[in-house]
C-alpha cells in the first residue's frame, strides 16, 4: 500500500497494536484521515471480513510479540513510526520488551499511547472492566436514565468512545505536534475514566452554580425537563424535543396547537410532571409521520428518534450522505469533514503484510516534519 496522498494526517506514521473498544476506533480515524497505521495481530486472528468495518483502511502484519522474531520486527516498524498506540493493561508492554523506556531509546520522537480504562496508575490500574465500570466510578452512569429508575447504559458511546477513543486521538496528535517542535517523545496515559470525567466538565460547571441536582431525571438536560425529552406517538413511535429557549419553547407549543398560558411557569421545576403529561397527551394524539410533517425544519428544535436503519433514508442525512458504503457494508461516513484534504473511507483489508517491508519503505522516506 503506498502512503496515500489526501487527507490531513497524510505522512503521519502510526502502530497499532490489535485490541478491543477504544484502540482500533481511534486508529480507524487516523486511517481516515490519511495516516498510514500498521496493525500488529496475534499469530492465528482471523482474517478480516468485508463488515469489520472498525478495521478499515490500514495495513495488517502478524507478529508473536511473546517471542524475539516477533519482538524484532515490531521494534523495527515502531523505531520508524510517529506513535506507538497500545491497550494492554499496565505492565504487559513492559513484560513484552516494548514498555516506553525501551522504545523511547530507539526513537526518541515517539509518541508511546497507553489507553486502558483506569490508568496507569491508582488501585485499580490493574483490574479488568469494561466501560460500563468505567463511567460508573465519573458519576456519568449515575446521571443518565429515568428518575427512580435505575441508570442507564448509554450504549459504549460515553466511554470506550467518548471518553477513551477521542481523547486517545487528541492525546496522539498533541504528542506528535510537540514533538515535532522539541524532536523529543513522551507517553499519553489515556484512560476512560479520565476521558469521561472530562466530559462532564459542563455538568460540574452546573453544579457549581447550583443549577444541577445530583438525582437522575430531575434536570433541564438529563430529561427531567418537559421541554427536553422523548414522547410517544399515535403509532408506538418516538420523537425528540429540545425546546430550550424561551422563543423555541413558543413556537413548540404554538404548532402543537396548545395554550401558551398552560406553560407560563414551565421554568418551575414543580411544575414539570403537570407539563410533561399534557406533552404526552399532546404527542399520542397523531403518528410520527404526522408530527414530523408539522415540525420538522422548524424552530421547535424536533427530532424523530430514528432506528439505526432507518437513518439513511432520512433527508438530511441522505443530503450530506451521513451513511456510507463500504465494500457493501453500511456505515457512517467518516467525520469531520475536510474542504481541502477529504477523508477517504479505505476498504478493511484482508490480506496480511510483511512487516520487515514496510519497516525498509518507512526508514526510506523521507521524514515528515
Amino acid at each position: 500500500m503506498s502512503q496515500r496522498p489526501t487527507g490531513p494526517l497524510a505522512g503521519l506514521r502510526i502502530v497499532e497494536l490489535a485490541a478491543i473498544g477504544p484502540v482500533p476506533f481511534a486508529a480507524m480515524l487516523f486511517a481516515d484521515m490519511g495516516a498510514d497505521v500498521v496493525r500488529i495481530v496475534r499469530p492465528g486472528t482471523p482474517p478480516l471480513a468485508a463488515h469489520d468495518i472498525v478495521e478499515r483502511g490500514r495495513r495488517v502484519v502478524e507478529l508473536d510479540l511473546k517471542s524475539e522474531g516477533g519482538v524484532a520486527p515490531a521494534m523495527a516498524l515502531i523505531e520508524h513510526a510517529d506513535a506507538l498506540v497500545e491497550g494492554f493493561r499496565p505492565g504487559v508492554m513492559e513484560r513484552l520488551g516494548l514498555g516506553p523506556d525501551v522504545v523511547l531509546a530507539r526513537n526518541p520522537r515517539l509518541v508511546c499511547a497507553r489507553m486502558t480504562g483506569w490508568g496507569q496508575t491508582g488501585p485499580l490500574a490493574r483490574a479488568a472492566g469494561h466501560d460500563i465500570d468505567y463511567i460508573a466510578i465519573t458519576g456519568a452512569l449515575h446521571a443518565i436514565g429515568e428518575r427512580d429508575r435505575a441508570p442507564v447504559p448509554p450504549l459504549n458511546l460515553l466511554g470506550d468512545f467518548g471518553g477513551g477513543a477521542l481523547y486517545l486521538v487528541v492525546g496522539v496528535l498533541a504528542g506528535v505536534f510537540e514533538a515535532r517542535q522539541s524532536g523529543h517523545g513522551q507517553v499519553v496515559d489515556c484512560a476512560i475514566v479520565d476521558g469521561a470525567a472530562s466530559l462532564l466538565t459542563f455538568i460540574y460547571a452546573a453544579i457549581a452554580r447550583g443549577e444541577w441536582h445530583d438525582a437522575r431525571g430531575s434536570n433541564l438536560l438529563d430529561g427531567g425537563a418537559p421541554f427536553y425529552g422523548t414522547y410517544a406517538c399515535a403509532d408506538g413511535a418516538y420523537v425528540a424535543v429540545g425546546a430550550l429557549e424561551p422563543q423555541f419553547h413558543a413556537e413548540l407549543i404554538e404548532r402543537l396547537g396548545l395554550d401558551p398560558a398552560a406553560f407560563s411557569d414551565r421554568d418551575d421545576p414543580a411544575s414539570w410532571p403537570r407539563l410533561r403529561r399534557l406533552l404526552e397527551e399532546t404527542f399520542a394524539s397523531r403518528t410520527r409521520r404526522e408530527w414530523r410533517a408539522i415540525l420538522e425544519g422548524t424552530d421547535a428544535c424536533f427530532a424523530p428518534v430514528l432506528g439505526l436503519r432507518e437513518v439513511a433514508q432520512h433527508p438530511h442525512a441522505a443530503a450530506r450522505g451521513l451513511i456510507a458504503s463500504l465494500d457493501g457494508v453500511d456505515c457512517p461516513a467518516p467525520a469531520p469533514r475536510f474542504s481541502r484534504t477529504p477523508n477517504e473511507l479505505a476498504s478493511v483489508q484482508a490480506e496480511l503484510h510483511d512487516a520487515a517491508v514496510i519497516a525498509r519503505e518507512w526508514a526510506s522516506a523521507r521524514s515528515p516534519g
